[in-house]
């Protein structure tokens, strides 16, 4: 009878630890069930996201205020004056030959085809008028070479050598400070940033504890110089060569022009008209 009860027992402990490891189970598949249903619903619930304040937002996109650029200007010394002085001189230039080039501009080949037209149909005075109407150095080096037309073909070459040189000049007119500023900027911010580390230095003799805050804050300062003048230098140079290459185009244009004109008076003067 003990050796009954005892087996009982045994055997209602182990009824009793199947039920229970059959329930963690079914309490842990419901469990994994529900974290992949969760999941599938907001894959980025359970992401701990990054947040950004509103604050940070403004400031990570805020330029530097006008009181820095100041502050900046302050602690560049006296070398920043004539590097705004070149500033303003380069950037007045600059507009200047933007407006000039752009008005200059015309179709070449439309205007040759009707200032020789004019010639044919007119004789010189016809072209010259159309060359009056047109706006721009090639019917500037044109109408001069078209006022000489009643003296033979030479005359005309010499009148268009004559303009063109005056039309170059006036084309290059301002270039040379756009040319001087590019080259003499970087030097004067040198300058100032020798200057700057002689006064830092200065300073650090006098100190009678020498900190590495002081030595950097002297030599940041005194490197201002040099940014402002590389800054101030490179929008100038890149201006200079584009102004120059339009140029060239000019003066391409103005060749091809005046060869044609003289071509069509000589063709005009043997009578193959």
């Amino acid at each position: 009878t003990a050796l009954a009860q005892e087996d009982g027992a045994a055997a209602t402990e182990e009824a009793a630890t199947d039920a229970a490891a059959t329930d963690a189970a079914a309490e842990a598949v419901e469990g994994a069930e529900d974290a992949a249903a969760s999941a599938a619903a907001d894959p980025f619930e359970q992401a701990a996201l990054p947040t950004i304040s509103d604050e940070e937002l403004e400031e990570g996109v805020s330029l530097p205020p006008l009181g820095f650029l100041l502050e900046m200007f302050g602690k560049g010394g006296n070398f920043m004056w004539p590097l705004l002085l070149a500033s303003v001189i380069g950037l007045g230039v600059i507009f200047e030959r933007l407006f000039t080039l752009t008005r200059a501009r015309v179709n070449t080949r439309n205007l040759m085809s009707k200032v020789i037209g004019a010639l044919r149909e007119q004789g010189p005075q016809g072209a010259i008028e159309v060359c009056q109407r047109t706006r721009g150095p090639i019917a500037a080096i044109l109408h001069a070479g078209l006022m000489r037309a009643p003296k033979g073909p030479e005359a005309v070459e010499k009148a268009i050598e004559s303009a063109g040189t005056i039309e170059m000049s006036f084309l290059q007119r301002g270039l040379i400070v756009l040319a001087s500023i590019a080259n003499v900027a970087p030097l004067l911010g040198f300058l100032g940033t020798v200057s700057g580390m002689i006064n830092a230095f200065e300073a650090i003799a006098q100190a009678e504890q020498v900190s590495a805050k002081l030595v950097a804050t002297g030599i940041s300062e005194a490197l201002i110089t040099t940014a402002t003048g590389l800054i101030v230098a490179s929008p100038m140079q890149i201006m200079n060569n584009f102004f120059i290459s339009r140029i060239d185009r000019f003066v391409l244009e103005m060749e091809e022009a005046s060869v044609e004109l003289v071509d069509t008076l000589v063709d005009m003067e043997g009578g193959e008209v």
